[in-house]
């Protein structure tokens, strides 16, 4: 949703950061993966919040982590609205959300705020998504995007810790308050080549 306002009413975003997702126009037909999880998403039986989440990681989620994405559906009449939630998806150029999805990226091409992109490398919808982004928004340009390794659809579950890093690193423009040394390189080194510096 961040994605298709922020063009909109920039002042009310300082930066933007995409993981895992994407604003699509139907030009394109989806992958075998996103057919296959519409198809299951609108064909009860077995539509379970936990089951759905725990599949789309590459960790294996606790009972009680399962349990606390199940908690808010007690049965299959809370499901509505997350069994519909794919089918908004634009996959074809006549679906009703087309237009406002095209104008997002009209406005996006003048989108000159910080924008990073922290996709995950094992989500079979989306992985790969970045590239639009990185080379449409203005506000992309010379941020230290970062492919989250090890991690599916749901990166807060599968790397949760990394992506936190990142996310407060990049906040903090490169560099931590504590001592002057890349939040991020505690962590991983690969990631700031440029600790220190203001983004």
């Amino acid at each position: 949703m961040v994605i298709l306002v922020s063009p909109y009413d920039p002042g009310r975003f300082a930066r933007v950061v995409v993981g895992n997702g994407g604003l699509l126009t139907g030009d394109t037909p989806p992958g075998r993966a996103f057919v296959d999880w519409l198809d299951f998403s609108q064909n009860p039986p077995g539509f379970e919040a936990g089951w759905v989440v725990n599949g789309a990681t590459t960790s294996e989620l606790s009972s009680e982590v399962v349990a606390a994405y199940d908690a808010p559906y007690p049965d299959d009449s809370y499901m509505e609205g997350a069994r519909i939630f794919p089918s908004l998806v634009p996959i074809s150029p006549d679906d009703p959300s087309v237009p406002s999805n095209r104008a997002a990226w009209v406005k996006l091409r003048s989108f000159e705020r910080p924008f990073l992109c922290a996709f995950s490398d094992m989500d079979p919808i989306t992985r790969g998504g970045e590239a639009n982004f990185i080379r449409v928004v203005p506000g992309a340009e010379d941020q230290p995007h970062i492919t989250i390794e090890g991690a599916g659809h749901f990166l807060q579950e599968d790397q949760g810790p990394q992506l936190a890093l990142v996310l407060v690193n990049w906040l903090a423009g490169c560099a931590c308050a504590v001592g002057g040394a890349c939040i991020a390189f505690a962590y991983d080194d690969h990631w700031c080549s440029n600790r220190g510096q203001s983004r």
